[in-house]
């Protein structure tokens, strides 16, 4: 008798480390799929995390009103996480395709306060499970919340270097319920001489196993046609990367990139973009030997840089290896950017575009900063004063840089806090604007260490939209779309650049798209 009750309340320390794994893994699996469907990784991730730890003092609470039948009452709680759990990216992506907008919203985070509920009812019943069968309390509790903790970590980092790129979040999510299941399971055996009605039990079991194994081998794929309705058009391509969600889609000849749910390019118009991006600050600078591309993984700005001859060295860094990757070997991206990322003048560094200004020792001719759009922490730093004062640091007197600065129109405040934290480095800028029909009208920033004369600028190579009248007219801009900006009482309102301690080029973004 002593030695089986040894047996299970080394299993309960087990069962509590295991389901620690599982119920971490959930919790940051919601956090990522609300900063993949609803967008802002920060916000969904400090929602998920606080409505978790919340669920589980709720949990832990109500775990005092469970008087009897311990075993039995742990057993369906894990019947429900796995359920619950298992279904939930799943049904996350079929509410985005299907419900009202906003159902998706208030789904997850009801989810992930459940999960967490139960969570937090599971581990006190393990410990009073374990002092029934003989452990002195502190040392049960000591264990059991060790065991907790320690696979609090090891489910973060299975999910960040395995789960998510290798599987996926539907898949992740069918996986991980059928342990939580597995662990339901060995309790049940372990502790069937103590469990009344053992039948109604294994069936529980053997139903909600089926389910999940059929949602582990088919759910990812019926998710996949809720996705595609996400789209415009058929998805041809479409990878969890260790920082993204990469979709590409074609249709009639159109294909287009989205990163996390947002467009990269559409082939129909990129070129307007594209040539803006490039044409302008090489045209510019004194010479344009050595030119360095932040972001641009898509080597579509490196198309269109190949086209000078005296462009000697292309340095191009994008922190996302999925990226660069699709656009060296997928055939259709490589009919777009007619394999540049291939040629010996181009080198690809898969880093942090910050972190390589900061231990680059290298001066450029020009610099193109073509990243995604400041919607999370991580975009942000990359549109702070202190990432442009590397970026001017890295501009050789004569060089110029141009940066993508989201749209003027409907990010009118945006824009032009960029511009300002631009030239908040010494930086002279110049404005330009250009109507991209999958985009809507799109904004630049040109910087240079001189004052900047548009006039100067002299197109030397055939385009298929750039101009140099159309250029001169792109620093035109409407009165809805200008720099001063006016409160409610009319009154100009003063912007300021946006840095790493005080980082509100955030939240105006959200507050510009909102309605987009």
């Amino acid at each position: 008798m002593l030695e089986a009750n040894i047996k299970k309340s080394h299993f309960i320390y087990w069962a509590s480390g295991i389901v620690s794994i599982c119920g971490i893994i959930f919790e940051v699996l919601f956090g990522a799929l609300g900063s993949y469907i609803l967008g802002d990784g920060v916000k969904q991730y400090t929602l998920t995390i606080s409505l978790f730890l919340t669920g589980m003092g709720i949990g832990a609470s109500i775990s005092e009103r469970v008087m009897r039948n311990l075993i039995v009452t742990f057993i369906w709680i894990e019947y429900l996480v796995a359920l619950i759990g298992g279904f939930s990216s799943f049904t996350m992506f079929g509410m985005t395709a299907f419900a009202p907008s906003g159902t998706d919203a208030f789904f997850l985070y009801l989810v992930t306060f459940t999960i967490g509920a139960l969570t937090g009812l599971e581990l006190p019943i393990l410990i009073r499970k374990a002092n029934e069968i003989g452990v002195e309390l502190n040392r049960s509790t000591a264990r059991v919340l060790f065991s907790d903790y320690a696979g609090g970590l090891i489910g973060g980092l299975l999910f960040a270097f395995y789960l998510r790129p290798q599987m996926g979040m539907v898949k992740s999510a069918f996986f991980v319920a059928c342990i939580n299941l597995a662990v339901a399971v060995a309790v049940l055996y372990l502790f069937r001489s103590e469990i009344n009605r053992y039948f109604i039990h294994v069936t529980g079991a053997v139903v909600i196993g089926a389910l999940l194994i059929a949602g582990l081998f088919f759910g990812e794929e019926m998710a996949f046609s809720f996705e595609q309705k996400l789209y415009k058009d058929p998805i041809i391509h479409m990878e969890d990367s260790a920082y993204q969600k990469v979709i590409l889609t074609k249709e009639q000849g159109d294909t287009r990139l989205y990163l996390n749910g947002s467009l990269q390019f559409s082939s129909t118009d990129e070129h307007r973009y594209h040539e803006t991006l490039v044409h302008p600050p090489v045209s510019y600078a004194e010479s344009r030997e050595d030119v360095l591309i932040l972001g641009g993984g898509d080597g579509l700005a490196a198309r269109e840089l190949l086209r000078y001859e005296d462009v000697e060295n292309i340095t191009l860094v994008d922190l996302d290896p999925a990226v660069t990757d699709l656009a060296m070997n997928n055939y259709h991206l490589l009919q777009i950017n007619e394999d540049s990322l291939s040629d010996e003048r181009v080198e690809v560094l898969n880093q942090d575009a910050f972190k390589f200004l900061e231990q680059s020792d290298k001066f450029y001719d020009v610099i193109l900063v073509d990243l995604p759009d400041p919607n999370n922490e991580s975009l942000n730093k990359l549109y702070t004063k202190e990432f442009y004062s590397l970026l001017r640091n890295h501009l050789i007197p004569g060089g110029a840089a141009m940066i993508q600065a989201t749209s003027p129109l409907f990010a009118t405040d945006v824009y032009w806090t960029i511009d300002e934290t631009v030239a908040s480095t010494g930086l002279y800028t110049e404005n330009f604007h250009v109507d991209v029909p999958s985009f809507g009208n799109w904004g630049f920033v040109m910087a240079s260490r001189s004052p900047i004369e548009v006039d100067d600028i002299e197109l030397s190579l055939e385009t298929r939209f750039l101009t140099e009248d159309v250029l001169q007219s792109m620093t035109v801009f409407g009165k809805d779309e200008d720099r001063e900006i006016l409160n409610n009482e009319g009154e100009p309102i003063p912007l300021e650049p946006n840095t790493l301690i005080d980082p509100h080029l955030i939240q105006k973004y959200e507050k510009a798209w909102q309605n987009y």
